[in-house]
């Protein structure tokens, strides 16, 4: 039968990976990554340094395929059913890539960033192809550092405070409100800076952009003062790469 190892690998930096990353990358015999495109050819470009930095050259497959395009501009109603969309898309992809190029005796692996159990489809795609029934495999996760714990190292501090919950969320969740009963506050995945609506509250913000990589950025202090300056920054990063990636924790100070 064949397998398939999800490695989380880090969030970007080659000796993030952990000793049980670096044996499933050793036991692999293809690699499948997906392209997305000319603007993001450094994230390839980062896998394929962490295979150069683990695995000896010429004893594994890296096959290639273009990532589809998910419509960012769904809102509302219309998020899920885009995001649901996507996926089946890339479910597609993913299948046709194990049926055409990966034996019935070998294993194939998917580098994701971070952790795979984090905000990342590639678990729910693989029991998604499973269900179709059009082919059969077995597969581990081998979790990864997270871009959350990559920053909170980075900042040196921790995610929560003593006797006190975290909750991570998007950006989306957090411009609906604050978390009821939660003063710390992970953001992912929040293209439109959703901080700025706090900017008048007693928040500390823990920001981080292509954490674990040589551009890595990191901002910290009470987020009245930080809002704008982790904007301009943000602005230019995007400008000069086309992309960008950025995790920050809101840790909010009650009252009294």
């Amino acid at each position: 039968m064949r397998k398939i190892h999800v490695i989380g690998i880090g969030a970007g930096d080659p000796d993030q990976l952990t000793l049980q990353a670096v044996k499933a990358l050793r036991s692999t015999d293809v690699f499948f990554i997906l392209d997305k495109g000319e603007l993001k050819s450094d994230l390839v470009q980062l896998r394929r340094d962490i295979l150069d930095a683990h695995v000896p050259e010429g004893a594994y497959r890296l096959v290639e395929a273009r990532d589809p395009e998910r419509d960012r501009s769904a809102g509302g109603a219309a998020y899920s059913p885009a995001v649901g969309d996507w996926r089946s898309a890339r479910a597609g992809i993913y299948e046709r890539l194990i049926v055409e190029d990966l034996g019935e005796d070998e294993t194939g692996a998917f580098l994701v960033w971070g952790d795979p159990a984090l905000y990342d489809s590639t678990l729910g795609i693989l029991e998604e192809i499973l269900d179709r029934g059009g082919v059969t495999f077995s597969y581990d996760v081998v979790p990864g550092i997270s871009s959350v714990s990559a920053l909170v190292a980075r900042h040196r501090t921790g995610l929560n405070r003593v006797g006190r919950p975290v909750q991570i969320t998007t950006g989306r969740r957090l411009a609906e409100g604050f978390p009821d009963g939660v003063d710390d506050v992970v953001v992912m995945l929040d293209a439109h800076q959703t901080f700025r609506q706090y900017a008048d509250q007693d928040i500390d913000i823990y920001w981080g952009a292509y954490i674990g990589t040589p551009d890595e950025i990191l901002v910290s202090g009470p987020l009245a003062e930080t809002a704008q300056h982790i904007e301009r920054l943000r602005a230019q990063a995007r400008e000069r790469k086309g992309w960008i990636m950025d995790t920050y924790l809101l840790r909010r100070h009650p009252r009294g």
